[in-house]
């Protein structure tokens, strides 16, 4: 068992992408200090990727910026690439930064094979000392303070919404079938039925 691990900051991140250290096609993201291969992305995924984009800008038109799969930084330690991440308005559209926690409304994981990597990585990444890779200790989301977290279980055709964020997890985790209606919580009035998320996948 590894008893001490060099974590990775991000400025560290950046400077091996800068320098070619990893090959171009990786998909990869940094939780808790360690760079972790993202997995593979079917067809079930890209579509319902989609499909929840297109609802989310119906809904909420200009008053967010959605971005697709791309970096927010957490901490120092994690920048985790999000499906879909619903951020505040940048006049400079995040040109001379990735979003931080205070900036996110909402992240949003599509789940097909990848749905325990979501929920108890992403949703449990911890920094604990003496482990080897991340276990669900503590919530790298919620440890930044990121206040709504949704998985899509494309699969098992439900919701899985994560809130009540604290240092050590989400105090309030919902699993919701199809014939439920939600909310993002910063926009009450945005009711997006899950039925809608799933209907094309």
């Amino acid at each position: 068992m590894l008893t001490n691990i060099r974590l990775i900051s991000v400025q560290e991140y950046h400077q091996m992408a800068e320098t070619g250290i990893f090959h171009p096609e990786e998909r990869l993201e940094l939780i808790a200090g360690q760079i972790l291969r993202m997995s593979a992305k079917g067809t079930a995924h890209e579509s319902a990727i989609t499909c929840t984009e297109r609802l989310l800008r119906q809904h909420l038109g200009d008053k967010v910026l959605l971005r697709i799969q791309s970096p927010v930084q957490l901490d120092d330690y994690s920048e985790p690439e999000p499906d879909i991440s619903v951020v505040k308005l940048n006049p400079l559209d995040y040109d001379d930064h990735h979003p931080n926690a205070s900036e996110v409304f909402l992240l949003i994981e599509i789940a097909d094979s990848s749905l325990k990597y979501d929920r108890e990585v992403k949703a449990m990444a911890s920094l604990r000392e003496a482990s080897p890779t991340p276990t669900p200790r503590a919530n790298a989301y919620s440890k930044s303070g990121i206040i709504d977290y949704w998985i899509l279980d494309v699969i098992g055709r439900k919701l899985y919404m994560y809130r009540l964020p604290s240092p050590d997890g989400y105090h309030s985790e919902s699993i919701l079938t199809e014939d439920v209606t939600i909310s993002p919580l910063a926009f009450p009035d945005c009711a997006i039925a899950i039925r809608e998320l799933l209907r094309k996948v």
